[in-house]
């Protein structure tokens, strides 16, 4: 059941901030662990397995999360996320200090089972939130994670020279630290029994297997999957293909800093555009901007063309991201969203690892523009399985006017 009005709002308001710490997590670790993949690794193709490992991590760290959450609640699995954030930070920093790519890769997994709750508090919010607040409340969540890519980056910008013995070292002691302010935000959280089910009883849902096996469910799973895992897949490759390319080291975390603004931006608005217009026109639009993204980076390799590219990609990512998950929230009953929701999260965010694992790999062998000429045709394909589905709704909607 949703709690009151402004018992949801305030929940809202503390999940934005939490976001905005942990959305520092990852913006940190997929601008700088490639960078220091590629210094500390055996070969380029390791390059990006860091960033592999942070994914890795957190589709691993989901079902636990979610297990977890049932059993303490969500705070008390916010709680856990964030020490597992701080010993991802130090552990990081101390694989740089000493020189260990296998600790450093370590501290990247970490990262990842500290996100797998960060992903969460957008479905914190929503099952707490009425109907007419849902998409706001989600809204406002990932909004946070604007202010994430500004701490991210000043992050970076202000620790690069603190330790330079130890290049990007210091930056992680800080992602130890934003972890470490997560804890009195989760403790402010005003979550009802309904949101924190810490014995919720057996489970009287239906099989998951029936749920996973509607048209709607996979078609937002599919949205959900494509608009992370190609945004991944192209942001991960990106440092190194500007720093190949000749362009440096501020260019490249500016344009990580543009993309992180784009991808949570929009936050403030989204929810209104899918009031107003639907979830699943949205998501379309999401999937179209991806695609203009590859269009953009084939079209050159200036700043200016990665750039634009890594903006039109957090676009794409935000309105594809926010859509599926609010077509998600269309897919199951109140009883059964624990389950769905890790399910869901479980199947993008392994096919994001499997998409950070082979970035590095598409770049160091077909180059930049191999990169992103496989992307366009999976964009259309879930364009024209999103078209699918909104043309039967319609049609649905026509007979049941008649």
């Amino acid at each position: 059941m949703p709690s009151h009005p402004d018992q949801s709002r305030h929940n809202a308001l503390v999940l934005s901030g939490m976001q905005a710490l942990g959305g520092a997590n990852p913006a940190l670790v997929v601008a700088l662990s490639s960078l220091v993949g590629q210094r500390m690794a055996s070969s380029a193709d390791l390059a990006t397995l860091p960033v592999g490992i942070f994914n890795l991590g957190l589709a691993l760290g989901i079902l636990p999360a979610a297990y977890l959450m049932r059993r303490l609640g969500r705070q008390g699995g916010y709680i856990i996320g964030a020490l597992l954030g701080i010993g991802a930070g130090l552990l990081a920093a101390s694989g740089i200090y000493i020189e260990s790519f296998l600790v450093f890769c370590l501290g990247t997994l970490f990262a990842g089972l500290y996100a797998s709750y960060v992903q969460s508090y957008r479905f914190a919010a929503a099952d707490s939130a009425s109907d007419a607040f849902r998409p706001k409340a989600i809204s406002w969540v990932m909004a946070g994670g604007l202010l994430g890519a500004v701490i991210a980056t000043q992050t970076i910008v202000h620790t690069q020279e603190l330790w330079p013995q130890h290049p990007f070292a210091a930056a992680f002691l800080a992602q130890a630290a934003l972890a470490a302010l997560v804890l009195p935000f989760a403790f402010a959280l005003r979550l009802g029994r309904d949101v924190n089910p810490a014995k919720a009883g057996p489970y009287t849902g239906r099989p998951l297997r029936e749920i996973a096996a509607n048209s709607r469910f996979i078609i937002a799973v599919l949205a959900g999957v494509a608009s992370y895992g190609l945004m991944n897949f192209l942001m991960t490759a990106s440092p190194l293909a500007m720093i190949g390319c000749g362009h440096s080291l501020n260019d490249s975390t500016l344009g990580i800093q543009w993309h992180i603004l784009a991808m949570f931006g929009p936050s403030f608005f989204t929810g209104h555009l899918i009031k107003r217009f639907g979830k699943i026109p949205v998501t379309f639009l999401g999937m179209l901007l991806l695609g203009l993204a590859s269009v953009v980076a084939l079209a050159g390799i200036s700043v200016a063309h990665f750039w634009s590219s890594l903006i039109l990609l957090g676009l794409g990512w935000n309105f594809g991201f926010i859509g599926a998950t609010n077509m998600v929230l269309d897919c199951y009953r109140p009883q059964e969203r624990s389950r769905v929701q890790a399910l869901n999260d479980f199947i993008i965010f392994t096919c994001v690892a499997l998409s950070s694992f082979t970035s590095g790999r598409v770049l160091a062998n077909y180059g930049w523009e191999g990169v992103n000429t496989w992307t366009l045709p999976i964009s259309g394909l879930v364009m024209l399985a999103l078209a699918w589905l909104w043309l039967q709704d319609k049609r649905g909607l026509r007979q049941a006017q008649a």
